[in-house]
């Protein structure tokens, strides 16, 4: 969304909007800006979450380092409950899924447990904005 359209939306002046988004970049409330990948046009149409929990639990909880190296994982997330991390990882089909999880269970001798996404009917949400799901111009490319 350009500085224009935020001015529309807000009702503020351009330059106060620029003003006021260079502010919040300095203070660290924006950390960046991303783009939105339609990642079945690159071929990584299968989103999985994969669930770990150690195989030793007297070993040192150092999944996320012995992970880092494999590019299919997205996202790293320690959680509370039986599991010790939730990752999101995306990949090229079934076959490389499998694939994934052995080289997750080798890597980081873990455990795992998977759940497939059928699909994504919102992703990119911001807190407190319902209709923040999709970028201006539809589909946010799941």
């Amino acid at each position: 969304m350009s500085f224009t359209d935020l001015a529309k939306e807000t009702g503020l002046s351009v330059s106060a909007v620029h003003q006021r988004v260079r502010r919040l970049e300095k203070r660290g409330v924006i950390r960046g800006y991303t783009a939105l990948v339609d990642y079945d046009e690159i071929g990584l149409p299968l989103t999985a979450f994969v669930s770990i929990k150690p195989n030793d639990t007297a070993a040192p909880d150092d999944a996320p380092e012995r992970l880092s190296h494999l590019p299919a994982i997205e996202a790293c997330h320690s959680v509370a409950g039986e599991e010790s991390y939730i990752l999101k990882v995306r990949v090229a089909s079934p076959l490389a899924l499998e694939e994934l999880l052995q080289q997750i269970r080798a890597s980081a001798n873990v455990s795992t447990r998977t759940t497939v996404v059928l699909s994504t009917p919102y992703d990119y949400r911001s807190p407190g904005t319902a209709d923040a799901g999709e970028p201006e111009g539809g589909d946010a490319g799941h």
